[in-house]
């Protein structure tokens, strides 16, 4: 029996070493790729549920945006060329081939911003000690903070195919929030390591949020601990829901943000009532209201205007194009002539080839006046020092209302039909064609 026990030690070449080792890797490296060693992502569940919405970039409307092919043609009218949403205000958009349209905008459109503690600065010398400490909640965008723009916002709906085949009911939306971050060390090089076996070569390490896309019930406010507070946007203080507690500590260092980030959710009871060159209440059949967008519930953008004013604009190696994402619109034209859209005050958007059987109502409110935010590079998330800022204020200053300020695209108001009564919503597609039901000239008024 001492025969068949194998010896205390093997006397194995190099040869039989190298033969050993490349068995090893022959077995190890299909299971690797076919069972990469990675953790699951929140999107790795819901992908069992739910579907991504939005177009791909392999297929995005706005490949051609840069082209000839939208310039205007004899007997043609504008058509809308794509739509894109913006759920977390002044983050990644979302381009979409049709939305419903709600009177705060495109649904879905700017439900959440950032926000950051700030203190009271500067104060007048005879303020209070309550009043010298008091903090207050202020949105931030790109202009403060460039990174934003490379964080990224995937919006998931429920599949009604893919709950069948699970079993299951659910109406609930999410949001996935996606930025990059890559710890030092061996955590970084392992995260580097296992982001490329999951989702290709090209992939990065980042860190994903999960976000609950309807407004919660009140059982679910205490549950995790979300509170009511007062934040302000521009001029404007509105009370929305604090969501902080949803915040990892890694996304406020990355963006660079020194104070308390926190994320906040618009109340759909409290939506920001909209005044200035908006219709007003009697015209519109009901007030108009907004929720975290800038100032009027929709925004729109003529691609021919964008390459006019691009044309204009100084380029080199940081500035080669100008992309019409950087003006963040939620409707973008093709075919209309340059700034022709300014002198427009009401339009209807017929079906076209959009597929739709309805049409759809704005009122063109008044110029979008620029601040720098569009000097942001949303591809990158990289800010150039002068422009387009610079060549707007230059060559844009084309409002008596704003005679100092640079103006580009036009806010929409929607209008809807009286006998829908409180029920008010509509479609929008892309391949839908512009009427223009009147027109006239724009005075902005200021906040």
């Amino acid at each position: 029996m001492d025969q068949l026990l194998p010896a205390p030690g093997l006397n194995l070449d190099a040869s039989a070493y190298f033969l050993l080792l490349v068995t090893i890797c022959a077995f190890l490296i299909p299971v690797v790729v076919i069972l990469p060693p990675v953790g699951l992502q929140k999107s790795d569940a819901l992908v069992q549920t739910h579907t991504k919405a939005g177009v791909e970039g392999s297929k995005s409307n706005l490949k051609s945006q840069f082209s000839t092919e939208h310039a205007p043609r004899a007997g043609e009218p504008p058509k809308v060329q794509s739509l894109v949403i913006y759920p977390v205000k002044s983050c990644r958009g979302i381009e979409l081939r049709r939305s419903k349209v709600l009177p705060s905008g495109l649904q879905f459109d700017r439900l959440f911003t950032f926000a950051q503690l700030k203190s009271p600065f500067p104060v007048a010398v005879n303020s209070t000690d309550e009043e010298k400490s008091k903090h207050k909640w202020e949105f931030i965008t790109q202009r403060q903070f460039s990174r934003l723009a490379n964080v990224a916002v995937d919006l998931w709906l429920p599949d009604e195919m893919k709950l069948r085949k699970q079993s299951m009911r659910t109406r609930e939306a999410f949001l996935i929030l996606r930025f990059p971050w890559k710890e030092d060390g061996w955590k970084g090089l392992w995260s580097t390591i296992t982001a490329k076996l999951a989702r290709g070569r090209a992939a990065e390490p980042e860190i994903e949020v999960l976000l609950p896309v309807d407004f919660p019930e009140e059982a679910e406010i205490k549950e995790k601990g979300y509170t009511f507070e007062d934040v302000k946007i521009w001029k404007e203080t509105v009370n929305a829901l604090n969501m902080q507690n949803e915040l990892p500590e890694e996304l406020r260092r990355y963006l660079g943000v020194s104070n308390k980030l926190a994320l906040f959710r618009i109340d759909p009871d409290r939506l920001r009532e909209v005044h200035r060159c908006a219709p007003t209440k009697e015209d519109a059949g009901y007030q108009p209201v907004t929720g975290f967008q800038d100032a009027y519930p929709l925004h729109l953008q003529n691609l021919n205007s964008v390459q006019a004013f691009s044309s204009e604009v100084p380029k080199d190696d940081t500035l080669k194009e100008l992309s019409v994402l950087r003006f963040r619109p939620n409707i973008i034209l093709s075919g209309a002539p340059a700034y022709e859209e300014e002198t427009w005050k009401q339009i209807r958007l017929k079906p076209g080839s959009s597929g739709l059987y309805n049409d759809s109502v704005f009122h063109v409110s008044c110029r979008t006046v620029r601040c720098k935010l569009p000097n942001v590079d949303p591809a990158t998330g990289i800010r150039h020092p002068r422009e387009p800022d610079k060549s707007l204020r230059a060559k844009r200053a084309v409002d008596e209302g704003a005679p100092l300020s640079g103006c580009l695209g036009m806010q929409l108001t929607p209008l809807f039909d009286p006998s829908l009564g409180e029920d008010r919503e509509g479609w929008i597609a892309v391949g839908m064609t512009v009427e223009v039901e009147e027109g006239g000239n724009h005075v902005y008024i200021k906040q």
